[in-house]
């Protein structure tokens, strides 16, 4: 078991509990955000997304997701169960950047094989969950972005858990950069078989720092457990397993 820690809000002197491992925390009873290694100001923008669900309303869009796709059991959302409904404000770094990428390859796919060049140029909000130890889908996650607003604690439900970041901003930067050149990679291998040099170009326009309402969810079907999660901002469904013959993920 962890072992939850302490600081005191320089802001108002309330506690802020966090653990082993976290190093930005936002006191909930201000809204102060701070470093714990150095009790610093938090400097960058740290925003939030409101959630629009108590845990009665979301049970519509679990329905309606349970309701729709043909790879479901007819009897999902008449026969299922809701065991667990949990809203946690998920911590990411969005990272907005201007990415470009220029290659050379082989195109083998015709005889004889021919060298291609070619350029991928790529706007990103790219999103890091700030969390080292999870199975998020964040690449499955589109993030409604337009609806942040500055972090108001306020606006947290007293019922909901609040995640705090394990990742700095610079860490946070330097994961983007990897996942997007990873994601170059990807693009670039549809349009050559042999990879022969890449050059990147990565320009990072602003980092912030934003909190997200997930809602983890547990239903029960014929004697089985599966999750879905839910952006409580929204109400669409990130993803949820799909109790089936083969099983599925959807």
């Amino acid at each position: 078991m962890s072992i939850v820690q302490e600081i005191r809000c320089s802001n108002c002197g309330a506690p802020i509990a966090f653990q082993p491992g976290e190093i930005i925390a936002t006191c909930k009873y201000c809204g102060y955000t701070t470093v714990i290694e150095t009790g610093k100001t938090f400097t960058f923008e740290h925003s939030v997304l409101l959630n629009k669900y108590d845990p009665t309303q979301i049970e519509e869009p679990i329905k309606n997701w349970m309701r729709a796709g043909f790879l479901k059991p007819a009897d999902l959302a008449k026969k299922s169960k809701i065991i667990e409904k949990n809203l946690v404000y998920l911590p990411f770094w969005v990272v907005s950047v201007e990415a470009e990428s220029d290659y050379k390859g082989i195109f083998e796919r015709i005889t004889p094989p021919v060298v291609k060049e070619g350029k991928i140029e790529k706007k990103y909000d790219w999103l890091v969950l700030a969390r080292k130890a999870s199975e998020f889908p964040t690449r499955e996650y589109n993030v409604p972005l337009e609806g942040k607003i500055p972090y108001d604690f306020r606006k947290i439900e007293a019922f909901a858990k609040v995640l705090n970041s394990e990742t700095d901003k610079n860490g946070a930067v330097e994961l983007a950069k990897q996942q997007i050149d990873e994601h170059h990679r990807y693009l670039i291998q549809k349009d050559v078989d042999k990879i022969i040099e890449i050059k990147n170009e990565i320009n990072v326009k602003q980092v912030v720092y934003l909190h997200a309402p997930i809602w983890f969810v547990k239903y029960e079907y014929k004697g089985k457990a599966y999750q879905l999660l839910i952006d409580g901002a929204t109400g669409t469904t990130i993803k949820g397993d799909i109790p089936s013959a083969g099983f599925g993920i959807l």
